[in-house]
């Protein structure tokens, strides 16, 4: 047990600190130096550490500098959108490999699980040989999700109790995480984008609909059930549009990348795309549309600012593209609405990674399992 403690210590010193040498690993970690040679040369036999040369001398012999051996394995992150699939093949550091991502033109489970396996067929196929080959699988979906893996509900894409979890493990035979998209995002942002070192931040995905991962004390927070997260369903109407949850007068209803889209049908557009084209071209009326946008996705933002009182709100998915024509919008709204204490340190940032966050916390899922069972089983 000591063993597998003190293996685990060195490893998570190689994976923060790299590139160091031994020497450098024994005085972070207070283990004797012989004691360190013998764990180092476990994770080289395991091909979790490489080593890539001398470094700089201090006065002696010149020490041999480690490295994590982030091709040792790969991971699949996916983010299953309403109207698409988007998915990442990475090494063990989370660095994107390979990229793929499909329209969805219907939304039945049924419709769209033949999709998301080729999709994961694809990337598997695209992966260099390696040590411990596909470490895992992480999905993030638009829907409350179980510790089972179970998609209890997912009302944007019409989906009630799909044991996606149980599903793609039978069939890829690996290990598989599925969460909320949002949190997904939460995750990615966190490790890799615009949110890295923040202890307190909510990420906002608005796509079709609008969910958000919380992150309180730089970890997420799920609730009591594991469903937190669900503030697209903010009843910000008391009496407004009927929601596809049951409910009336949702947040996700007037601010997401649908409520655009039904605003903008008259006009004769029919996607994101032609309007952020439209809107980059100068039509006065489509930035209208998305200041209108902005301004009622700033309003949900501001009850959250003033319940979680985060360091940051980070917007992001598909509508973080639209930054130049709804960020001015968003930070009037949140500056009007939030009371002065809380917005005094708060800062409104666009998602670093863009659309790709979900897809990028997914694979951190995977890549966070299987350093879990390294660890313990080391």
């Amino acid at each position: 047990m000591i063993k597998k403690i003190n293996t685990a210590i060195v490893l998570e010193s190689v994976l923060k600190s790299a590139p160091l040498s031994r020497a450098q690993i024994s005085e972070f970690t207070g283990l004797n130096k012989a004691t360190v040679s013998s764990l180092v040369q476990d994770l080289i036999d395991s091909h979790l550490v490489i080593e890539i040369g001398p470094g700089e001398s201090s006065g002696g012999r010149k020490p041999v500098m480690l490295l994590f051996n982030r091709s040792s394995g790969y991971a699949i992150g996916i983010d299953l959108g309403v109207n698409y699939i988007r998915g990442v093949l990475t090494d063990l550091e989370g660095t994107v490999v390979t990229s793929r991502e499909l329209t969805l033109k219907a939304q039945a489970a049924q419709d769209v699980l033949p999709i998301l396996t080729e999709c994961i067929e694809t990337l598997i196929a695209a992966m260099p040989d390696s040590p411990y080959g596909l470490v895992g699988i992480g999905i993030g979906v638009p829907g409350i999700v179980n510790d089972r893996g179970d998609v209890l509900f997912a009302p944007n894409l019409g989906w009630t109790q799909v044991p996606l979890e149980s599903m793609i493990e039978e069939r890829f035979s690996v290990p598989v995480t599925i969460d909320n998209e949002a949190n997904a995002g939460a995750q990615g942002e966190q490790k890799y984008g615009a949110g890295r070192g923040i202890p307190h931040q909510i990420y906002v995905s608005v796509g079709i609909g609008i969910g958000t991962g919380i992150i309180l004390g730089k970890e997420l927070y799920k609730g009591a059930s594991g469903f937190s997260g669900e503030l697209g369903h903010l009843s910000i109407e008391m009496n407004g549009k009927p929601c596809r949850c049951g409910n009336l007068g949702c947040w996700e209803l007037y601010a997401s990348e649908n409520a655009l889209l039904e605003a903008a049908a008259p006009l004769g557009f029919a996607d994101l795309e032609s309007l952020l084209a439209a809107a980059e071209a100068g039509d006065q009326r489509i930035i209208a549309l998305f200041r209108q946008i902005g301004e009622c996705l700033g309003a949900g933002i501001a009850n959250i600012v003033n319940v979680f009182n985060p360091d940051v709100v980070i917007i992001g998915n598909r509508m973080s593209r639209a930054e130049a024509w709804i960020g001015a919008a968003v930070r009037e709204a949140v500056d009007r609405r939030t009371l002065s204490y809380h917005r005094e340190r708060l800062r409104i940032l666009f998602a670093e990674l863009s659309e790709q966050s979900a897809v990028r916390g997914a694979a951190y899922y995977a890549i966070s399992r299987f350093f879990t069972k390294i660890k313990g089983g080391a």
